[in-house]
């Protein structure tokens, strides 16, 4: 007699949805539903709410949404999608007046369970109890009433079904799904469902890019079905769906804790499906043998089950499981260099605009920026040429060129990125170089503009006005507001040109549409306030907006070579300068002596503030054994106490600028992007009388301490020498 097969062709996607585009999104499931069978699969799982898309926010609390998703799963009963193919869908429910996020399992055209999440996120970039409630009853099953049209959708004309955290019992397995933020709670339900018997558990995901994140997703993934044993399915989206964050994919299929098939990270395909071959019987066999995991089963809650006739084995017996592989995890360089320039290619080809524009000063900032848009125009290339179609239609429509099929990135780049180096007296011609040789060898569309008639124009204008002429400390100023608005002046007037290029630069060219403004700014200039407010910050979007100034220059190091743009060596070798105030013999601006603080310095500050949620007095304490006499850098207790004080001082006089920072692609978990990752008041008293007062006393302490047990700055150096 011929064994029945215990090996399952399992398929899991990465799918770039956009947030209320239920048409687009109907489309790329379909093809998902395509890809896996084709493959030979009995079970797709997709990403968490991959019907609306995950990022609709507040109109998840629209009626509309809610309908519409059901509209869509409708016409997903109705056709052939789910034949023969259980199929894990996400999408809001609303029961008994309450909004869930839920998974929805289908096969043959009816609707097999309704599960709703259990945890919910609500920290960082995530709101999700804004708009939805998380599952209160435990492990229940309640009676859910389909929608009409819905129920008409069905193939056994469906009335109700069961909604609640179940598992599905098929003829020759177990199959329960859990949802994103519940695989990082510290009592995951797949421990639970695992117990209860679950052999194949699937995670429909909305999981955001962060630099140097991925490792701890992946160990969570593979260690859920590392201890318990079991086949994790991982469904995440895919690129920018409208909003700041970037959904970095990553599809994964374990089994036993071994990776067997994962998808891309970053990546221009709409549609990527992953598809593995799973044994049942290593499950069973891992199980059987883990002898206090057979003890445990009879301790935990019983998961109610919904009874299903298919079998998800039907591969041959003499089919073998896929063969486990190696993970796949990019250096943060290369995350910098992929990550952004996929958001940015979804945000230009769905804004409909005709390409980017930058005013390149020369500069570590902008120089980044560009260099980003140079990677996004060789991935283009990249993918025309294994043939991905999407990608070759989108770049004809925003060229206007119908016929047009890039094959060099330099050349691509002239068609979409156009630069503008905006000199003034105040500007060297060192940094005018390096944007223009930069600029080249990206391949941008790139002028050079002396703007001092304009500066001059409205400083002479205040003139009139008041009867008074500001001048630069350089030369004779006195009061250090004409210093600053003289720069500002300048800073803002590029705003005002970078602007007026974007709108009439492809005009001029004969090319259609206008251009994205990007800004420049990175996240430790922000969180200090080092930036003219509405100057070149002030942009459309921003893909290095939460990305810090030191991992910016171990990018411009990396991309000299591995980009092949040479000239970003030469700009990290170039001290930072804004050039806002005259270069004299003895005086040249630097960015860090303006700050009045490093940039290493202030990835530290932003790290303790928002990451470790640091106020004065506990980034005071967390700073001195880092920084003070016990330390290599050997700061007094004072100079420590100091440094803290000044960055909460000018963090707080310009926490207002961050109201209006442009929208950038979210790189770091200290971003202060205060729309809704970084939310706190943006009217401060600087002096923060409580808190440097306890910091003296602090200090105080620390002294007397360290004098009794014979230690400070002079005793730490003298060992150093």
């Amino acid at each position: 007699v011929m064994a029945s097969s215990t090996v399952a062709v399992v398929a899991t996607c990465n799918l770039n949805q956009w947030a209320m585009d239920f048409t687009g999104n109907l489309k790329r499931i379909r093809k998902s539903i395509a890809e896996a069978k084709k493959a030979g699969a009995t079970l797709r799982l997709g990403p968490e709410l991959e019907i609306p898309g995950y990022g609709c926010e507040d109109h998840f609390l629209e009626e509309d949404t809610t309908a519409h998703s059901w509209e869509v799963l409708a016409k997903l009963l109705a056709d052939d999608s789910t034949d023969g193919l259980l199929c894990d869908f996400g999408m809001p429910v609303m029961h008994q007046g309450v909004r869930y996020n839920c998974r929805v399992l289908c096969l043959n055209g009816d609707i097999l369970l309704i599960r709703p999440k259990l945890f919910l996120a609500n920290d960082g970039n995530y709101r999700e109890t804004r708009w939805f409630t998380r599952w209160h009853y435990g492990w229940v099953l309640q009676d859910f009433v389909l929608p009409t049209e819905v129920a008409a959708a069905t193939r056994s004309k469906q009335s109700t079904v069961k909604i609640g955290p179940g598992m599905l019992q098929l003829l020759d397995t177990v199959v329960a799904s859990e949802t994103c933020e519940e695989l990082f709670t510290p009592n995951s339900p797949h421990i639970t469902l695992a117990l209860n018997g679950a052999e194949i558990l699937t995670n429909g995901s909305g999981s955001h890019h962060n630099l140097r994140k991925l490792d701890k997703r992946m160990n969570l993934i593979t260690s859920a079905v590392a201890k318990s044993g079991g086949v994790y399915l991982y469904s995440n989206q895919l690129g920018c769906d409208g909003g700041r964050l970037y959904y970095d994919g990553c599809a994964l299929i374990c089994d036993n804790g071994n990776v067997l098939a994962q998808g891309a990270q970053f990546s221009m395909d709409e549609v990527e499906v992953v598809t593995a071959r799973v044994d049942l019987s290593r499950t069973r066999s891992m199980r059987g043998s883990f002898m206090s995991r057979c003890e445990q089963v009879a301790t935990v809650p019983v998961v109610p089950r919904v009874t299903v006739n298919f079998k998800l084995c039907q591969a041959s017996p003499f089919t073998f499981a896929s063969d486990p592989i190696q993970l796949r995890v990019h250096d943060p360089m290369q995350e910098i260099a992929l990550g952004p320039a996929c958001w940015l290619w979804d945000y230009l080809r769905r804004s409909n605009q005709g390409g980017f524009f930058c005013p390149l000063s020369g500069g570590a900032d902008s120089s980044s920026v560009v260099a980003i848009v140079g990677s996004m125009c060789q991935l283009i290339v990249q993918n025309v040429a294994k043939g991905n179609a999407q990608v070759l239609e989108d770049v004809r429509k925003i060229t206007g060129e119908e016929g047009y099929t890039p094959t060099d990135a330099k050349d691509l780049a002239n068609r979409l990125l156009y630069t503008c180096y905006m000199g003034t007296t105040n500007s060297s011609n060192d940094t005018r170089d390096r944007a223009s040789k930069l600029a080249g060898e990206i391949g941008a569309s790139h002028h050079t503009a002396a703007i001092d008639t304009v500066v001059e124009a409205l400083k002479n204008m205040f003139v009139m006005l008041v009867g008074k002429e500001p001048k630069f400390r350089a030369h004779g100023g006195t009061d250090p507001r004409e210093n600053l608005a003289l720069q500002n002046i300048q800073a803002r007037l590029r705003m005002v040109f970078a602007y007026l290029l974007a709108q009439l630069l492809p005009w001029s060219r004969g090319r259609r549409s206008g251009l994205l403004v990007l800004g420049c700014g990175n996240v430790d200039e922000g969180l200090r306030g080092y930036y003219t407010k509405y100057d070149c910050s002030a942009a459309d979007i921003n893909p290095i907006g939460s990305i810090s100034k030191e991992d910016l220059k171990k990018f411009l190091n990396w991309g000299a070579d591995e980009l092949g743009y040479p000239e970003l060596a030469n700009v990290l070798a170039a001290p930072p300068t804004a050039e806002l105030e005259p270069i004299t013999a003895d005086y040249t601006q630097s960015d860090e002596v303006d700050m009045g603080m490093s940039y290493k310095e202030l990835s530290e500050y932003g790290q303790l503030r928002k990451q470790h949620r640091a106020g004065p007095l506990s980034m005071f304490k967390a700073l001195v054994p880092k920084w003070g006499p016990s330390s290599v850098r050997a700061l007094s207790v004072e100079e420590v106490k100091a440094k803290v004080k000044r960055f909460f001082f000018y963090y707080s006089i310009n926490r207002h600028k961050m109201t209006t920072l442009t929208p950038s692609y979210h790189a770091e978990d200290y971003s202060n992007e205060d729309n809704r990752h970084d939310l706190r008041q943006f009217l401060y008293n600087p002096s923060w009388t409580w808190q440097f007062a306890s910091m003296d006393d602090l200090q105080g302490d620390m002294e007397k301490d360290a004098a009794r047990r014979g230690q400070g700055s002079q005793n730490r150096k003298r060992a150093l020498d």
